[in-house]
């Protein structure tokens, strides 16, 4: 499976719906696919404009998840662009809490909380 992604994150939130929206809109993630009825989000994936993405959902009694909190976690995505996206994040109401700076390492990027508190940090890094 040469070029394939392999990790995929996955996420809970009280309001999977609403998260959707906002992490189209703020980072620019794509939607793939949203499966549930009313409110609820039994499974959603999102992908990443560079590949690979993330998978998040509601709540669900009957998930092997069930014992995760929602709005926990922290996501590290590659972009090319951390400048422009920096800004969209911001536009689209992203708790920003490392602003844009170059590390030490090379990369170029920032961290910021989404509206129920997962981090999600961006940068060029694109690892050894």
């Amino acid at each position: 499976m040469a070029g394939s992604t392999r990790v995929w994150p996955a996420l809970r939130y009280a309001d999977a719906r609403a998260a959707i929206v906002f992490l189209v809109e703020a980072f620019g993630f794509e939607e793939k696919a949203v499966h549930g009825e009313g409110d609820r989000v039994d499974h959603a994936e999102l992908g990443w404009p560079g590949g690979g993405g993330v998978m998040l959902g509601s709540p669900r009694e009957d998930s092997v998840l069930t014992d995760l909190p929602t709005g926990v976690g922290a996501v590290y995505l590659v972009t090319d662009d951390p400048d422009g996206l920096y800004l969209r994040a911001v536009d689209a109401g992203a708790t920003v809490v490392d602003g844009l700076s170059d590390e030490d390492y090379g990369s170029r990027g920032f961290t910021c909380r989404d509206p129920e508190g997962v981090y999600w940090s961006f940068g060029t890094y694109t690892g050894e």
